[in-house]
C-alpha cells in the first residue's frame, strides 16, 4: 500500500525521472525489435511517396507494405511492457525519422555536377507537409493503438497470455489505429494541405474515410497473417524474463 504522505516531485524531478526511466527502458526492449521497429517507421516514410493502387474509394502507397510491422511492434511492447512503454519507444523511432529526413533533405539541397540526381533528390527530398501530416498522424494513432491494446488486455482477466487475449487486443488496436493514421494523414493532406499548396488537388471527407476505412482492413488482414510470429515473440519474452532490471526499477520507484 502506497504512503499517503509520499512527496510530491518537482517538476524538475520528475524530468530527471522520466530521462533514467526512459533509457533504461531503451536497453531493456530487445534491441533487434527496436531496430527493426525504428526502420519501419523510417522506410514507411519513404515508401508512402509511391502509390500502389488509387480508385475512387481506394488508396494505398507503399508504406503499407510495411506499416504492419511497425503496429505488430507497438502491439509487443504495449503486452509486455506496457502502453507508456510502448507510446515512448514511439515517440524515440519518430524523432529517428525526423532526424533521417533532415539528412535525406539535406542531401537533396547539396549541388553535383557530375549526374543528374533530379528523381533520387525528389524521392528523399520529400514534402513538408506530407511529413508534417505522417508525423502527426503516426503519433496519434500510435497512442490510440497502445492505450486501446491495453484496454483490451484487461478485459481478459482470467488468462491475460493466452492467444485468444493477444491476437484479440492486438486486431482491435491495430484495426482501429491504422485506420486513425489513415484518416489524419489524408484529411491533414488532401484536405488542408494540398488544396493550398497542389491547386485543384484535393480530396472530400467521404473519400478520406472509404480510403481510410479499406486501406485499415487490408492493412488489418496482415497483421492476422504475421500476428503468430508476435504472440511467440512476447511468449519467448516472458519465458527469458525480459525487462527484469526495468520492472524492478519501475516498482522500486512507485513504492517510494
Amino acid at each position: 500500500m502506497k504512503s499517503k504522505n509520499k512527496r510530491r516531485r518537482s517538476f524538475k524531478e520528475w524530468i530527471v525521472d522520466e530521462y533514467k526511466e526512459t533509457i533504461l527502458l531503451l536497453r531493456s526492449i530487445p534491441a533487434t525489435l527496436l531496430t527493426v521497429f525504428a526502420v519501419s517507421v523510417v522506410a514507411m516514410n519513404l515508401l508512402a511517396n509511391k502509390t500502389l493502387v488509387q480508385t475512387q474509394y481506394l488508396a494505398i502507397d507503399g508504406g503499407f507494405l510495411i506499416s504492419w510491422v511497425s503496429f505488430l511492434s507497438m502491439d509487443l511492447v504495449a503486452k509486455h511492457f506496457g502502453p507508456k512503454e510502448s507510446n515512448k519507444m514511439s515517440i524515440f523511432a519518430t524523432v529517428i525519422n525526423l532526424v533521417t529526413c533532415l539528412i535525406f533533405f539535406l542531401a537533396s539541397v547539396i549541388p553535383t555536377p557530375h549526374a543528374d540526381y533530379t528523381a533520387f533528390n525528389t524521392i528523399i527530398g520529400g514534402t513538408w507537409f506530407i511529413l508534417l501530416s505522417s508525423t502527426v498522424a503516426f503519433i496519434c494513432s500510435a497512442f490510440i493503438n497502445n492505450y486501446l491494446n491495453y484496454i483490451v488486455g484487461k478485459m481478459f482477466k482470467k488468462n491475460p497470455d493466452s492467444g485468444v487475449a493477444f491476437f484479440t487486443r492486438s486486431y482491435v488496436s491495430t484495426f482501429i489505429g491504422q485506420f486513425c493514421d489513415n484518416l489524419i494523414f489524408s484529411m491533414l493532406t488532401f484536405m488542408v494541405f494540398m488544396p493550398i499548396f497542389r491547386e485543384g488537388f484535393h480530396w472530400t471527407f467521404i473519400q478520406c474515410l472509404t480510403c481510410s476505412l479499406l486501406g485499415a482492413l487490408l492493412e488489418l488482414i496482415m497483421e492476422i497473417i504475421f500476428s503468430p510470429i508476435g504472440f511467440l515473440i512476447c511468449r519467448n519474452w516472458q519465458k527469458n524474463r525480459v525487462g527484469e532490471q526495468y520492472f524492478a526499477y519501475i516498482n522500486r520507484e512507485e513504492q517510494k
